[in-house]
């Protein structure tokens, strides 16, 4: 056994098993037992080099063991550090980390995570996750390790050193043209979604949106009060009706933003599948029982509660397959279709605007640019006409 001082601290390294042990005394706790960092290693200068370290770590304030891994800063992070988000969302991020994130670099530990390591581990997943993908994987390790560095038990954070690779090219989202449309439509009548989809394509609402739909928020008009009603006091029986967008499924239940919040009037064909869907959802209220959960919702479960977006997904793909559309159709595909029918049928874009609850123009036009119609054609139509007529009278 050799005693060593290292700044202040007194330690020994003696041999232990196949190598050595090293210990730096920090004194006693309050309950008088001693204080003590043990480092192992095969060599006297490798756990000389890791008490030295630790001593670093301490004065900095950091007391992470060295046995803390990746994986230990990710569930603690899980554990606490995600208190203001929803349940989807942590869903979401618990999945992307045990996919991603765990199994290819959780072992290692946060002492000895090197940028590199972090670059390596991104690289190896460029070819299958997109941009996106890549993003959320690489924010979830860099929260991670924020958390840990919040709590000292890390001294740096070599993930937000690292820049994030592009990834493959994600599916671009795209529009039904009408005849699609109108055949998705016929194929949902039979389906608990039907009113569902009919509302998102008609009116252009978010699938988050969608699924927060109240039925205080459907309203009509009522003549004799000159003002708007909820559907559920004053009826069906009236001839105007309209949704107010005024929370989404998000933290807190509010819009994306303050410009979502919006009020839209229905067509005829949204009104009737309210209707209806109205009605089958009053007998499954009854079917329920004491089951059923009153939480005001248009679109919910056959208990009342709220939809699951992955099952709002899978039954949407019913839809897609009876309809026999080809290729693969998501939810949010219906908001794409609104904006493209209205375009093809000479809405403004800054009527598009409104309508999906856009800032302005210039935010449709860079999200929805694929589906707007080209309109710019005004200038070059001009000068045709002008050169047209220069190139007669000449």
């Amino acid at each position: 056994m050799s005693k060593i001082m290292i700044g202040k601290y007194e330690g020994t390294i003696y041999e232990e098993g196949t190598g050595y042990t090293g210990a730096i005394s920090l004194g006693f706790s309050a309950d008088g037992k001693r204080i003590r960092i043990k480092r192992k290693a095969r060599t006297k200068t490798e756990v000389k080099d890791k008490l030295i370290a630790a001593v670093k770590d301490l004065e900095s304030g950091v007391r992470s063991p060295e046995n803390y891994t990746v994986r230990n800063a990710v569930e603690d992070w899980f554990a606490t550090g995600l208190k203001k988000q929803s349940e989807s969302t942590i869903s979401k991020l618990k999945t992307l980390a045990g996919k991603h994130v765990l199994p290819q670099i959780g072992k290692a530990r946060i002492s000895k995570l090197r940028a590199d390591d972090v670059d390596k581990w991104l690289e190896g997943l460029t070819g299958t996750l997109a941009t996106g993908t890549l993003v959320a994987v690489h924010s979830i390790l860099k929260r991670a390790i924020r958390h840990a560095q919040a709590r000292d038990l890390a001294s740096r954070n070599v993930a937000e050193l690292v820049i994030t690779p592009k990834g493959r090219t994600g599916r671009p989202s795209k529009a039904l043209t009408l005849p699609q449309a109108s055949a998705l439509l016929s194929a949902a009548k039979t389906s608990p979604l039907h009113a569902y989809v009919v509302v998102s394509l008609t009116t252009g609402i978010r699938t988050e949106e969608a699924r927060a739909l109240r039925w205080d928020h459907v309203v009509t008009w009522v003549p004799q009060l000159k003002a708007w009603r909820p559907v559920l006091e004053a009826g069906f029986d009236h001839k105007r009706f309209a949704i107010y967008v005024w929370r989404a499924d998000r933290v807190g239940g509010d819009t994306k933003t303050r410009r979502s919040r919006r009020s839209l009037e229905l067509p005829n064909e949204a009104v009737s599948a309210l209707r209806e869907h109205r009605t089958r959802q009053a007998a499954l209220q009854l079917k329920a029982g004491t089951r059923w959960q009153d939480t005001g919702l248009v679109f919910c479960t056959g208990t009342g509660t709220a939809l699951d977006a992955h099952n709002v997904r899978r039954s949407f793909r019913a839809i897609v397959k009876k309809a026999n559309l080809e290729g693969d159709w998501v939810p949010r595909e219906l908001r794409h279709s609104f904006v493209s029918i209205m375009s093809d049928n000479d809405v403004p874009i800054e009527t598009i605007a409104d309508l999906v609850g856009h800032a302005g123009a210039r935010v449709t036009e860079q999200v929805y640019r694929h589906q707007l119609k080209p309109v710019i054609t005004a200038g070059a139509g001009t000068m045709n006409k002008v050169l047209g007529k220069k190139s007669k009278s000449a």
